[in-house]
């Protein structure tokens, strides 16, 4: 975990934009530690942000009056095994909050997100899209807030090695087809952030240096967001991931025409769609916050790139 520069670089990235994370490699390679330690990242929840949080939690019975508002931001991980119903809301009755709903202002974590049904990953389509979840039942329709950050682990394979040096990969070409068509594309181009996580070698674990506490990280993401805010005064928008594709592309090239130059040719080659496209720049204006910049630069944006195209194993 120490020396998972990369990967903690990009849960930070995460951290201070607000974006969804896909984390993809072999059992034992820290996935579920990253993503557990995504909410210490994030700021506390602003008032109005607060009372959301704690109505839904009062709902679901998962609120202690005796705590006051919940301030900090929520983490749901449900199993694989769960029901649609549980995951996205719903039961007998008047629809009831989900763990997306649960979620809300905080962190959603499919661990082995391939391993859930197909139906439940196509249901976050929509509040991915749109903040919320409707729920339609025998007379009865109900609307759950449902703002949340999307983290996804998966291993590379059913049997999780392939790709490894060290372990034989057990699947058949069909097996990874299948596993791998589970997480469908428009899931995939609505998750902004995409990496490999590789496991460590006993050489790298004895070098490796011990990495920076939970404290000095969270104040380096706070900080890139009072930038972002800054930036965003008077838009209606806290982070670039709410602002609209067209809004980033203009203030990219106001920036400069030819920082885009190769972004543009990986659009024209269709190696990125043009909603990735606009993900890599927002992106990269985060990556400038982070490195307390004014005007992004091509570096910020060939970063954001790495970070968007993550390499698939086997």
């Amino acid at each position: 975990m120490l020396a998972q520069h990369q990967a903690r670089h990009a849960l930070e990235v995460a951290a201070a934009g607000g974006y969804h994370l896909l984390m993809e490699g072999p059992p034992g390679t820290g996935k579920t530690m990253l993503a557990a330690r995504l909410p210490g990242l994030l700021p506390d929840l602003g008032d109005a942000d607060a009372l959301e949080v704690t109505s839904i939690h009062s709902l679901c019975g998962t609120f202690s009056p005796e705590a006051g508002l919940i301030r900090r931001p929520p983490f749901e991980s449900p199993h694989h095994t769960a029901s649609a119903p549980a995951i996205v809301g719903g039961g007998s009755g008047t629809p009831r909050p989900g763990s997306i709903s649960r979620a809300h202002c905080g962190v959603l974590f499919l661990d082995e997100a391939p391993e859930f049904p197909t139906r439940v990953l196509e249901t976050l389509r929509q509040p991915l899209e749109a903040g919320y979840v409707s729920l339609d039942r025998s007379g009865a329709h109900t609307s759950y807030p449902a703002r949340f950050q999307l983290v996804l682990a998966a291993n590379p394979c059913p049997c999780g090695h392939a790709g490894s040096p060290h372990s034989r990969c057990t699947c058949t070409p069909q097996m990874l087809r299948r596993y791998r068509s589970r997480l469908s594309g428009p899931v995939l181009d609505r998750v902004d952030i995409q990496i490999g996580v590789e496991p460590l070698s006993q050489a790298e674990l004895a070098t490796a240096a011990a990495g920076e506490n939970t404290e000095t990280v969270r104040a380096r993401v706070l900080r890139a967001r009072e930038r972002t805010r800054s930036r965003l005064e008077g838009t209606g928008w806290t982070t670039y991931r709410q602002a609209p594709g067209r809004w980033v592309r203009e203030r990219t090239a106001a920036a400069g025409r030819r920082l885009t130059r190769d972004l543009d040719r990986a659009r024209d080659r269709r190696q990125i769609t043009m909603r990735g496209y606009d993900r890599v720049l927002r992106l990269a204006w985060t990556l400038a916050d982070l490195a307390g910049r004014d005007q992004v630069c091509t570096e910020d944006i060939a970063t954001a790139f790495t970070l968007r195209t993550r390499e698939r194993h086997g």
